[in-house]
């Protein structure tokens, strides 16, 4: 045994003798690296051990020479104090906390301990930055990156790492957080965000206590249904809309997340954000780099609202796929047709479409298939070819047709997933993610393709490729994902000699590896993601996708509270919003919802009387003169419907010229016969006078707000407009506009 040992340290001797002179220089004075925006500050300094420790968070100091004097005002050169500050915590030397990251050397060794090399800060551009930290272990050639990416004015932080090492065989990944947060104020307080099927995003706001709270999703797909990688903290009290510190927070990955919220002894809040390591130990390869996704959050002294605008500016301007461009209004025959169409109905649908005033029509699920017809969801999938009986004329046909009458044409597809009653699943048994010994396991009456398999990858890509070559002017894609993984198996993986623990990490990247071919091919054609759902919607899929599908659940007063919830993370322009037959609320009411966002039609229109029919038509056109306040503007959430018995939310256009303000009864168990209060707007220039006009009234009514009154935006943002909510008025629509 001695000999072993003996050899064991001989290996290591040249190695950490190198790593040791490289440092010590560094160990005789501390390093002090800032994270910075405009408004907030991150502190990262060596300890005298030469281990990286966050030191403060918080508004900017004036002083960068004082940046010093923060790590004893807060007594983190304690040695008590220090053990939970690490930057990125290891596992298996000196830490008994929550790890970031834990490892296997290739000499079976579970230990690491992680050293500061160096650091370099550049900037990408006037507003943008990147610090890379280099940390070291200094007994083996394993380093860890830290990036943080920082967009100033906006106020955003993007954090990162990347893993690699030199070893002489594969080193094995057992945890590998994306980001260690550390935050030393008092008094926590999480937003998370659960739900279920038709119950996405919903809220639940708790004061963090000693201990753990962790939020994860070990699905597979689908990373959003039952939990959430979307969150709010707030610091000192619970999280407020106008004041106050806030993060809003996401880690933007497609698959398996893990969220902990740790409160130590010191009462001071941990936050560790990455993939989920549950069945997900990963084999990385010497000179291989393992880069984690991305933690977004966004920083604000001012509330969530002003988190929200801001977050918004950024993922405008540089994450959603085509942020500062348009979006198409649809119908869809879905509940039209279900899976019962020709190409005659569908056709006959075109003429609907264009009468109502919308840009495009979507045929949804059910025209492919011919050995097995997708005439239901229990067969086809998979088979991605026309089906001859209800499209004898192929989609050209229809892309034509649709064409004649001044309209786009979209297809729905998805591409990930097979039925059993499949030619797919009898000749590529092998793609599928499946236990051999074991019984398959259905959602929707469907399995997942193995996208870790570069084979699955090219059949993925194809069925987008083969679409758009044959009908190089289909304008859109609905791209679904209904199932979950159950029995996680890969074949490919086995046959490669690959752990298959590597299969969960894998199929996302390879999943991405095929967006990724799509958008070289097909940049600006605009995709909708949708999961059964709001199951996916993260800003990892959205630099492929123009817009998410955030609900099944399209009843108009559900609706409200859930778009008011996602409205926190994503911009108006990227939630799909559908006007469908769901619920009891008037068609006015529905499409009032329906229009605070991306704006489509899931419905009969033939069926429509004349009164609905024009107000339809109508209140298209009224979309179409304020969705791009809508889509660009900022947001300013008025009242909350969780609070309330009315929600009233507004645009206003950047240049403070027009503003959009949406009101609603949410709870009629009381007879209301006027809204108790005005509702004080927010956003316009006081110096303005405005003009207050209700629109998409329904035909024969009259609207209670006075149409030629002329208001100061002093007025409004303190006194406020009454929009008269009532039993008989449950929807009201006001548009602002400049008087000049």
């Amino acid at each position: 045994m001695n000999e072993i040992w003996r050899s064991y340290f001989n290996r290591k001797t040249i190695f950490s003798l190198y790593f040791v002179l490289s440092v010590i220089s560094l160990s005789a004075q501390k390093v002090i690296i800032p994270i910075a925006t405009e408004s907030n500050l991150i502190l990262l300094q060596t300890d005298k051990e030469n281990r990286l420790k966050t030191v403060y968070f918080g508004k900017p100091l004036q002083n960068k020479s004082e940046y010093s004097l923060v790590s004893e005002a807060y007594n983190f050169n304690d040695d008590n104090a220090g053990i939970y500050n690490s930057a990125y915590t290891p596992a298996g030397t000196w830490n008994l906390s929550e790890p970031a990251i834990q490892v296997k050397h290739a000499d079976g060794n579970p230990s690491l301990e992680l050293k500061y090399v160096s650091h370099k800060t550049e900037k990408v551009d006037d507003n943008s930055s990147l610090t890379s930290i280099v940390l070291k272990d200094p007994n083996y050639p394993f380093e860890v990156i830290l990036s943080y990416k920082v967009w100033a004015k906006e106020n955003i932080i993007e954090q990162w790492s990347e893993i690699k090492h030199k070893e002489k065989k594969a080193v094995l990944l057992q945890k590998f957080a994306s980001a260690n947060l550390y935050f030393s104020n008092k008094d926590f307080y999480l937003t998370s965000f659960q739900g279920e099927y038709l119950k996405e995003m919903q809220p639940i706001e708790t004061k963090l206590q000693q201990g753990i709270r962790t939020v994860d999703s070990k699905l597979g797909t689908r990373s959003m249904l039952l939990q959430n990688p979307n969150f709010i903290l707030s610091f000192g009290k619970p999280a407020s809309e106008n004041d106050g510190t806030v993060m809003l927070g996401q880690l933007a990955w497609s698959g398996n997340f893990k969220l902990d919220y740790e409160i130590d002894s010191y009462k001071n809040l941990r936050l560790i954000a990455g993939i989920n390591p549950y069945a997900s130990e990963y084999l990385l390869q010497p000179n291989e780099v393992f880069k984690t996704p991305s933690l977004v959050y966004a920083l604000s002294n001012n509330g969530t609202g002003e988190a929200s605008r801001n977050l918004y500016d950024w993922a405008r301007k540089y994450r959603l796929l085509d942020g500062q461009g348009e979006r198409l209004t649809l119908l869809n025959n879905w509940e039209a047709t279900y899976f019962d169409f020709d190409e005659t109905k569908i056709s006959s649908l075109f003429k609907d479409a264009k009468d109502l005033g919308v840009d495009m029509f979507l045929l949804d699920d059910g025209w492919f298939g011919n050995k097995y017809p997708r005439n239901d969801d229990k067969a086809g999938l998979g088979d991605w070819q026309e089906n001859v009986k209800k499209l004898p004329h192929g989609l050209g046909y229809l892309v034509k047709e649709a064409k004649k009458e001044q309209i786009k044409f979209g297809i729905w597809i998805e591409p990930e997933m097979v039925n059993p009653k499949s030619e797919l699943y009898e000749k590529h048994l092998d793609w599928v993610i499946r236990q051999p010994q074991r019984p398959e396991v259905y959602y929707r009456n469907q399995l997942v393709l193995d996208l870790s398999n570069p084979e699955v990858q090219d059949f993925v890509f194809g069925i987008v490729d083969n679409l758009f070559v044959k009908n190089p002017e289909l304008a859109f894609i609905k791209w679904d994902c209904n199932a979950v993984i159950y029995n996680a198996y890969s074949e490919y993986l086995n046959k490669k000699g690959i752990p298959q623990s590597n299969l969960y990490i894998d199929y996302v990247k390879g999943l991405y590896k095929v967006l990724e071919r799509i958008r070289a091919k097909y940049p600006k054609v605009p995709m909708m993601l949708c999961s059964g759902g709001g199951g996916r919607g993260d800003y990892e899929f959205l630099k492929y996708f123009t817009e998410f599908w955030p609900s099944d659940d399209t009843e108009p007063v559900e609706r409200i509270f859930m778009q008011w919830d996602y409205s926190y993370f994503f911009p108006s322009m990227a939630t799909c919003n559908h006007v469908t037959d769901w619920g009891k609320q008037p068609l006015k009411f529905r499409v009032d919802v329906a229009s605070m966002g991306k704006l489509g039609f899931d419905i009969v229109a033939s069926h429509l009387n004349e009164k609905d029919k024009t107000f339809c038509k109508q209140a298209i056109a009224n979309y179409h003169s304020f969705k791009d306040v809508v889509w660009h503007g900022d947001l300013f959430r008025l009242v909350n419907p969780h609070e309330n018995d009315i929600s009233a939310l507004m645009y206003v256009s950047k240049d403070q010229n027009k503003a959009i303000v949406f009101n609603y009864l949410v709870n009629s168990r009381f007879k209301i016969t006027a809204t108790p209060l005005p509702v004080v707007l927010k956003g316009l220039n006081p110096n303005k006078k405005y003009s207050v006009k209700e629109i998409n009234l329904y035909p024969e009514t009259t609207s209670s707000i006075q149409s030629d009154a002329v208001f100061s935006g002093d007025f409004l943002m303190k006194t406020g407009i009454n929009p008269n909510v009532t039993l008989r008025r449950t929807s009201v629509v006001l548009e602002i506009n400049e008087v000049k």
